[in-house]
């Protein structure tokens, strides 16, 4: 289920655009050079490894990397449930990425499994694109934007940089994030 909703960025009430077709979320990012793309998913094992996921995925993953230059690829999973410290990590994950930020880089995301929204500030409107299996994300280098994995986080995703820092945020202090809706709200948008 991938979705844009598009709000003001002084009230979350007034909403500009909320739209599930890929191909009209991809135009209207186009101008911003943001880039949606889809990959076909490929169905994977009921609790898949990095290795699974990279392995799956090697042929996008290597023309990518190849195309656009990247050098270092990795994979980001958190699953729902655990153990109290597993469970105490992903809130710490989730807090810190809910904070508006920037990277010196592009940020750039394959979705294989489960679901996450980016929250991209784009003007006077935040762009809340919510990511599922098979969307690829590229976010060029500095546009403020938050990431919400959700409350029981659950999603695996490739994550390609151009260097090993290249995750690195560049926070604004905004407190923007917390006047938005939260991933888990707009999972219930129709």
């Amino acid at each position: 289920m991938t979705l844009l909703h598009v709000m003001s960025d002084t009230d979350r009430n007034d909403v500009r655009l909320s739209t599930h077709d890929r191909a009209a979320i991809a135009e209207h990012l186009r101008p911003h050079d943001i880039t949606l793309s889809t990959w076909r998913a490929v169905p994977l094992p009921g609790e898949p490894s990095d290795v699974d996921i990279l392995t799956r995925y090697e042929q996008p993953a290597r023309q990518l990397t190849r195309e656009a230059g990247y050098e270092v690829i990795d994979v980001v999973s958190l699953r729902p449930g655990g153990d109290a410290e597993t469970r105490k990590g992903a809130a710490e994950a989730r807090a810190k990425f809910l904070a508006e930020h920037s990277h010196d880089e592009d940020e750039v995301r394959f979705f294989a499994h489960g679901f996450g929204c980016f929250y991209l500030h784009l003007d006077d409107r935040v762009h809340a694109v919510v990511c599922g299996p098979g969307d690829l994300l590229a976010v060029p280098a500095g546009i403020p934007h938050w990431f919400d994995m959700g409350e029981n986080p659950n999603f695996s995703a490739i994550r390609f940089f151009r260097t090993a820092g290249g995750w690195v945020g560049n926070f604004t202090g905004d407190d923007i994030a917390t006047r938005m809706p939260s991933l888990d709200e707009l999972l219930d948008i129709p």
